[in-house]
């Protein structure tokens, strides 16, 4: 394929609701396809040990994390549970104008805000087999009280509701069949096994 055939490189959203397997369809994408390149969010939670900055996230203080607020180079933010998250554009940038396609995976409201920011972005809804399906997965853990779960599942119908914000639906059915339809959604023209980057 020539170049002129070929899509152009942009940054493709992952969200869906909790419970769906946004992140074990993302594991699969490292491992079978090491071309896309995977968005590292920024935090000011402490690191664990077995993270790795950079890897993991992008460990920072809050008054740097303030700092990347103030002068707009996140694409995304958001607080929880005391600590802020957020996608540091410039990487993102930098990634697209080499020409690879790269892949974020965040929740709703951070999509919304990439939206916002990136409009050229692809928003992509990562949906169960069924509301039923997804359900049963939310309760089946088995760690949590009933009022921890009702909470989960009034999110749950909150998220799902919110697909048709989205420019495509990918139907986790079976995680390798899910990944395979998103890394075409990617762009899987883009490189032949010769042309991947090495590690």
């Amino acid at each position: 394929m020539d170049d002129d055939a070929r899509p152009a490189a942009r940054l493709t959203v992952l969200s869906g609701p909790s419970g769906v397997g946004k992140d074990s369809v993302i594991e699969l994408i490292r491992a079978r396809s090491p071309w896309i390149k995977l968005s590292v969010s920024a935090t000011t939670r402490k690191m664990r040990d077995y993270e790795t900055n950079g890897e993991h996230y992008h460990f920072v203080s809050r008054p740097d994390f303030q700092r990347l607020i103030d002068g707009g180079q996140l694409l995304e933010w958001a607080e929880f549970a005391g600590n802020l998250y957020g996608t540091p554009r410039a990487q993102v940038d930098a990634w697209i104008a080499q020409g690879w396609p790269v892949l974020l995976k965040i929740d709703l409201q951070g999509a919304r805000q990439v939206r916002a920011s990136m409009p050229d972005a692809q928003l992509v809804f990562l949906a169960p087999p069924s509301v039923e399906e997804l359900k049963r997965r939310l309760i089946g853990r088995g760690t949590d009280d009933e009022e921890t779960i009702r909470r989960r599942l009034a999110h749950a119908d909150e998220e799902l509701a919110a697909e048709k914000e989205f420019d495509r639906t990918v139907v986790n059915d079976f995680v390798e069949r899910a990944a395979d339809e998103l890394v075409g959604l990617l762009g899987s023209s883009f490189l032949t096994p010769a042309q991947a980057p090495e590690h």
